[in-house]
């Protein structure tokens, strides 16, 4: 009896709706594992389709064609490895989220994903139907139980295919990226692994798709949870695992391990990722921005350099005569620093012009926010002009405590396709920007140094829509604001929880109320990578009207 397999997983990245590119990619992988003597080449969950696909996948007419993108790619797949593969699956009026497995272009295994996940931004249970439990296919020598992603996350999937004649475990996931997401992920698959006392490959898609991040990070963990491979994140990868069967079983044979950074290089990564994926997947080659002078219109400029290039960014300097010089002078540093072009366009003419046009109206009440918002929208107006005019994609500015309590205009600044620091409070802000200033990797394709001038940085922030103005003028000092915002969003505290914590009560106050009276622009705001596990969109969904407050 042959004592060997070779497992070849394909950490790749699937675009959603395009089924004959996906498929090319999985046969692309299928020919490096042929070359590579493997038995079977595994790629994720939901692969020929990408994920999430949300409502698409409601759509008979998709779903047909993905079955059909399926079967005529196992098919033709004959003279090598067997190829598991994710994609939908209709019989009998269900619909199903099913791992197709297939050896000599047959069908030899079907598996229907059991547990369907409903939680934070998954809606799995209004897309799909619950499969039975599945049972071991066969491959060669090896019995492999293919628990669908949330299927591994509890015990009864994992323990009935041990129990069935499973020798090994893979696992196909569509996993998205938070924060600290591998820690998770493994202390899930450390349980199911010591569980049935079985090898466990835990293999994750890669990729962004709208807000969501794919990281792969896939990794191997051999009976009694010893990691043996681990494979880089937010990287495409194809890589061999072996496995050779001994007195005690199957196990993975030591592989590739590769380095997990820190939660700033992660989150850089995926903010940089999502951004790329997001212009590639949607057809833009050239983005534009508003730059300021401020740290978050920099952070975003240097997210852009490194995500499509230098030469395919665009920033526009938009003043009027509240603009400080030094905030002229820092965007022109900034902008030489990070190699993009910048642009200047005044605003003063305009904000004029529609001043005038308002006068009559506006005869005998006093300058308020209602002003300094024309300025803004302005920006937005001349912003997408340009964006009209030149094919490029507007990226918004506004950061997550900005988002949080509504402080951004609404058709102004808030303008724009994408915004990649949409899920980054201010104070993360500011770290981030000194990560970036120390470190450059071979995935950014903006220049290494401190390409963020150190002035943008320790300046206190302001919108500069009139004399003076600090943004503290209008809410508490941002170190302040984010705990509160933290407390209120990502840990659904009570106002009494964040009393108790030493925060003053009308602070608190005062933040929940601008944070529940904002709920309406967020609707509307444009989409950026999720890195938390409460960014706002999918994971915290509030209604837009809503008169209840925390009294507490």
């Amino acid at each position: 009896m042959t004592d060997k397999f070779r497992l070849t997983l394909g950490q790749l990245n699937a675009t959603v709706g395009d089924l004959a590119g996906n498929a090319a990619k999985a046969r692309e992988a299928w020919a490096e594992a042929k070359a590579a003597g493997a038995d079977m080449l595994a790629l994720p969950e939901m692969f020929i389709t990408g994920y999430q696909t949300q409502d698409l996948v409601l759509k008979p007419a998709f779903v047909e064609d993905a079955m059909a993108a399926v079967k005529a790619l196992g098919e033709e797949l004959v003279d090598g490895p067997a190829i598991g593969i994710g994609g939908p699956y209709v019989e009998g009026g269900n619909r199903y989220n099913a791992y197709y497995v297939y050896q000599h272009g047959k069908l030899v295994a079907r598996v229907l994903k059991h547990h369907l996940p409903y939680k934070q931004l998954f809606d799995e249970l209004r897309l799909f139907d619950s499969g039975p439990v599945s049972g071991p296919y066969r491959i060669g020598p090896i019995r492999i139980g293919s628990p669908i992603c949330e299927d591994s996350w509890y015990p009864d999937v994992a323990e009935t295919l041990a129990e069935t004649g499973a020798e090994i475990l893979l696992v196909p996931n569509g996993s998205p990226y938070h924060r600290n997401k591998l820690d998770l992920r493994m202390g899930h698959m450390v349980g199911r692994c010591v569980e049935t006392g079985l090898p466990l490959v835990y293999l994750n898609l890669v990729g962004g798709q709208d807000d969501q991040l794919y990281d792969g990070a896939s990794f191997v963990l051999n009976p009694g949870a010893k990691k043996v491979v681990q494979l880089a994140p937010f990287q495409e990868r194809v890589v061999h695992v072996d496995f050779t069967r001994g007195p005690d079983g199957w196990q993975a044979e030591p592989g590739v391990m590769e380095t997990q950074p820190d939660e700033w290089e992660q989150d850089y990564n995926a903010m940089m990722l999502g951004l790329r994926e997001y212009a590639r997947k949607s057809g833009f080659r050239k983005v534009l921005l508003g730059l300021s002078g401020g740290i978050d219109s920099a952070l975003v400029a240097t997210i852009a350099a490194d995500a499509i290039g230098p030469e395919n960014v665009r920033c526009v300097m938009l003043p009027s005569e509240y603009t400080s010089q030094a905030s002229l002078d820092d965007a022109a540093d900034c902008a030489t620093r990070l190699g993009v072009r910048l642009d200047t366009v005044k605003i003063d003419g305009a904000r004029d012009a529609v001043e005038d046009a308002l006068a009559h109206l506006m005869e005998g009440t006093k300058p308020d926010t209602t002003e300094e918002n024309i300025q803004s929208r302005l920006r937005g107006l001349m912003l997408m002009a340009i964006s009209n005019k030149f094919g490029e994609m507007l990226l918004t500015t506004g950061n997550k405590s900005e988002v949080g309590v509504g402080y951004a205009t609404i058709y102004g600044d808030m303008a724009g396709g994408y915004n990649p620091i949409k899920d980054l409070y201010k104070t993360r802000v500011f770290e981030t920007c000194r990560w970036r200033n120390a470190n450059h990797r071979d995935w950014m394709m903006g220049p290494a140094g401190e390409v963020i001038p150190p002035q943008i940085i320790s300046k206190p922030p302001s919108a500069e829509l009139r004399p003076n103005q600090k943004d503290q003028d209008s809410l508490p000092p941002y170190e302040v604001l984010d705990a509160i915002l933290e407390g209120l969003v990502e840990k659904d505290l009570a106002r009494k929880d964040l009393v108790a914590q030493g925060f003053d009560p009308e602070v608190v106050k005062q933040v929940e109320r601008l944070l529940y009276g904002s709920e309406w622009k967020r609707y509307q705001a444009a989409p950026g990578p999720r890195i938390s596990t409460k960014a706002f969109w999918l994971d915290r969904r509030y209604p837009l009207v809503n008169r209840w407050r925390d009294d507490s």
